[in-house]
């Protein structure tokens, strides 16, 4: 800013030596937000700031897009219902390598960087693991330069921003769009029809053959939004795609002239319901329709782009070599619709066979499984799927019909293995099981851990397995280190950087350069002074949100993560009532100090969850307002736990809760981001904790409880948890505070479900069983950490030895072994 500085004009101040990023920023103050020097606000800033950043991509996207046009090479669609983006900012100065002059910029017009960081919203898109494992993809891929497209939905309203009133959880509308999301792009030339409902009509073609068609349809407009995805390091620009619904008819005349006004817009209202809110509550029916109904939108509209691009670069009667130049990844079942409305599309709409679409479409779908929780493994009702989906639940039924004579004919299977491998559910009502579907409509399945992928193999897909040798495969999680420790944790990546160099960033298995310094008395100085700087970043932001007075000199020991009954947050509770209990028994007792914090959120149906969030918050009014305690044991919740939340709390913690009940958890990627950030792990062996004791070794992370396979058979040969309660007696100290009222003197009795289903409903996630291992493996904990030298080694090693868990490695063994896919590379301009 070098002339004129008198001026209240933006523009005023550009002359030659300005930098393209200035220009554009100085110009989009003044001619897009109309804003002056004496107006702008710090909004006005950030989204000028942001506009600019996306402006600076845009020749690069485009020449990305040219590029894989022109090579005519095969493509990625990963589709997925979430992408748990988090604040974007952030990630796309470190992607461009501009924060220094971004930094400068902000500064020369009096505002400053760091807090217009705090104005943007996380983006509305995911949840929980599925949404931050698929915004990590999408940053590998395009640091990876391959041809990758990530499709999802453009959600109006988050799952919800998370209140606690009273110790409760309250569910409040997570409107991140308020103020635009300035990253994304409105595609008004890229809509697709979606039909739901109508009926099948079916036509003779001739020598006993028919064509399908539905007619009298509710027909809603998808509408693209684009979001650019830069790599790191790289001239690739991948492309992120999110459909917002619109209504067809978006004004009723009649309606309107007659004075009912409400009504006049109501068609409007119910179509554009589509693409409002992230997961609706699916315990009612209305819900359970809504999900379907996004499931469908996003991939209907999504196949109807994949096709159009094909068309325009192979020929638009050309699908011979679909499968050769087109793989759609299905990120869980909730995509898994697609297998169906591809066999329409190419039957109904491209007059193929069904042998050759059957063909094409088993050719192109890729599947990775998520989950092992029978509640959890989708299915939908019949009725519903037929009402909403009726030519797509024709498919279905000739899918399986075709696929049950062949493992009755070809594998000997008998009625119940039959029954155990239908795509249709018949016990009890009639549902499609779409893991089912998904598993006999792709060419590759893939779990996402070792363990994992074995109790997908061996017991809840041992039939398939057998049918289909070969096709189930692992593919370990991964997260990306360019957010989860160069961007959140700047302490230790400079530390980093400074002793082994950048390579890191793209190559973490580089980290492994830090064991030689593990027993450098100045860089376990400077490491320990690094993790004691996030933790005052983070003691600092817990007073300014929620007026938390965090204890820097304890141990922070931090379990974020969804709240649901098998991540056993409630164990870490027992464990916490513990400490209380030993503490007020001896006050002046030598015990380590500890700051519990959790975060998560329980979705809103799930009442043990929310019970849970408030046991928490009842434990830590005691705890915290006890003067015989709270020196040595302080309690946290975190409200409203974000991405952006969990990129202050990751770096600044010493201990990772993983706690979940053995063979539950299909990986995590949250354990990942701890053992990056040099936090030590508590857990089991699940998920990918099992890999991650085989990287780090058994003596730096604290493994307790009961293995997978011994969790199974106790629940075969019998569990006797009343057993556990009875001949514990700290458990039972314990179990009994909670139900007699201890901590909710004024409101009795809340808590007795919870007591009643760890003592007498059969501890369904074996709390009780793993309780005393827990303890032990606690006092483990406390007795390493007095051990100041012994600890810090121990998360030097942690950092060191995380180098398998980088996205970088998982998408790279996608690419090679399931899509085929090579990178294509976008010289720079």
């Amino acid at each position: 800013m070098k002339k004129n500085d008198d001026s209240i004009f933006f523009t005023d101040l550009i002359d030659e030596s300005c930098s393209t990023l200035e220009r554009d920023f100085l110009t989009t103050i003044e001619y897009s937000r109309v804003k002056d020097r004496t107006t702008a606000r710090s909004r006005d800033i950030f989204l000028s700031l942001s506009n600019a950043l996306r402006d600076r991509l845009i020749r690069d996207w485009l020449r990305t897009q040219h590029v894989y046009r022109g090579s005519k090479t095969k493509r990625l669609y990963y589709l997925s219902m979430e992408f748990l983006m988090g604040r974007l900012l952030d990630n796309m100065l470190m992607n461009l390598d501009c924060y220094d002059e971004a930094r400068e910029l902000v500064k020369k017009t009096g505002f400053d960087l760091d807090k217009l960081r705090d104005l943007e919203p996380d983006m509305g898109l995911g949840n929980g693991g599925l949404g931050r494992l698929a915004s990590c993809f999408l940053d590998s891929m395009a640091t990876l330069s391959l041809p990758a497209y990530g499709y999802g939905i453009r959600y109006e309203y988050g799952i919800f921003r998370q209140d606690i009133q009273n110790g409760y959880q309250v569910e409040v509308p997570d409107n991140w769009l308020k103020y635009t999301c300035p990253w994304e792009i409105c595609r008004p030339d890229l809509e697709y029809r979606v039909r739901f409902g109508g009926r099948v009509v079916c036509l003779p073609k001739g020598n006993q053959e028919y064509s399908y068609k539905l007619i009298e349809t509710e027909d809603v407009i998808a509408l693209a939004y684009d979001v650019p995805i830069p790599g790191y390091d790289t001239e690739t620009v991948n492309n992120l795609r999110l459909w917002q619904a619109k209504s067809t008819n978006e004004f009723n005349f009649n309606y309107f002239n007659s004075g009912d006004y409400l009504a006049a817009v109501n068609d409007k209202n119910l179509s554009e319901n589509i693409s409002k809110v992230l997961y609706p509550n699916d315990n009612v029916y209305a819900g359970k329709v809504l999900r379907l109904k996004q499931q469908y939108f996003f991939v209907s509209a999504t196949l109807q782009d994949i096709i159009r691009h094909h068309k325009k670069i192979h020929g638009k009667e050309n699908f011979s070599n679909f499968a050769d130049k087109v793989v759609i990844q299905l990120n869980d079942t909730h995509p898994s619709i697609a297998i169906p409305e591809l066999m329409r599309i190419f039957i109904d709409e491209e007059g193929l066979g069904w042998i050759e679409a059957w063909e094409i479409t088993r050719r192109t779908f890729a599947y990775t499984n998520h989950t092992v929780l029978p509640e959890a493994v989708e299915k939908w009702d019949v009725e519903i799927m037929g009402s909403l989906l009726p030519r797509q639940l024709q498919i279905i039924y000739e899918i399986n019909r075709r696929f049950i004579n062949e493992v009755r004919d070809f594998h000997n299977f008998g009625l119940n293995r039959v029954g155990d491998v239908s795509i249709i559910e018949e016990s009890g009502g009639k549902f499609v099981r779409m893991a089912n579907l998904a598993i006999v409509g792709s060419y590759s399945v893939n779990g996402v851990s070792a363990l994992h992928t074995e109790i997908l193999k061996n017991t809840i897909f041992r039939d398939f397995n057998e049918i289909y040798p070969g096709k189930f495969n692992n593919k370990t999680n991964g997260i990306t280190p360019r957010r989860w420790l160069l961007q959140a944790n700047p302490y230790l990546s400079k530390l980093i950087t400074s002793k082994i160099g950048k390579g890191w960033t793209l190559d973490l298995d580089e980290l492994r350069g830090l064991e030689k310094y593990v027993d450098d008395p100045d860089f376990c100085a400077a490491w320990v002074e690094a993790k004691l700087n996030a933790k005052r970043d983070l003691k600092s932001y817990a007073m300014e949100h929620w007026g938390f007075d965090l204890n820097l000199d304890s141990m922070f020991d931090v379990h974020i993560k969804r709240m649901h009954e098998y991540k056993r947050q409630l164990l870490n509770v027992l464990h916490t009532i513990t400490l209380y209990n030993r503490i007020k028994r001896n006050p002046n007792g030598d015990f380590v100090p500890r700051t519990k914090i959790f975060g998560g959120k329980a979705a809103p149906g799930y009442y043990a969850s929310k019970q849970i969030i408030k046991l928490i918050n009842s434990v830590a009014s005691v705890v915290n307002s006890d003067p015989d305690v709270n020196k040595k044991l302080n309690v946290f919740f975190f409200p409203n736990y974000s991405v952006s939340m969990a990129e202050k709390v990751i770096p600044a913690s010493e201990l990772s809760e993983q706690i979940s009940t053995a063979g539950f958890e299909a990986s995590g990627t949250g354990n990942m981001k701890f053992m990056l950030n040099g936090a030590m792990t508590i857990g089991t062996l699940d998920g990918a904790n099992v890999e991650m004791l085989e990287e780090v070794g058994a003596e730096n992370i604290f493994i307790f409880g009961m293995k997978a396979d011994e969790v199974a058979e106790a629940k075969v040969t019998g569990y006797n948890p009343r057993r556990i309660y009875e001949t514990d007696p700290e458990l039972r100290e314990v179990l009994d505070m909670i139900n007699g009222d201890f901590f909710n003197r004024d409101e009795p009795h809340i808590f007795s479900q919870l007591f009643n289903a760890l003592v007498d409903y059969g501890d369904n996630y074996m709390l009780l069983a793993d309780y005393r291992s827990y303890i032990e493996m606690q006092d483990r904990v406390d007795a390493v950490y007095r051990d100041k030298a012994a600890w810090t080694r121990m998360s030097i090693l942690n950092t060191a030895r995380s180098g398998k868990f980088s996205s970088d490695r998982t998408i790279r063994e996608y690419a090679e072994e399931i899509w085929h896919i090579k990178p294509v590379k976008v010289e720079k301009d």
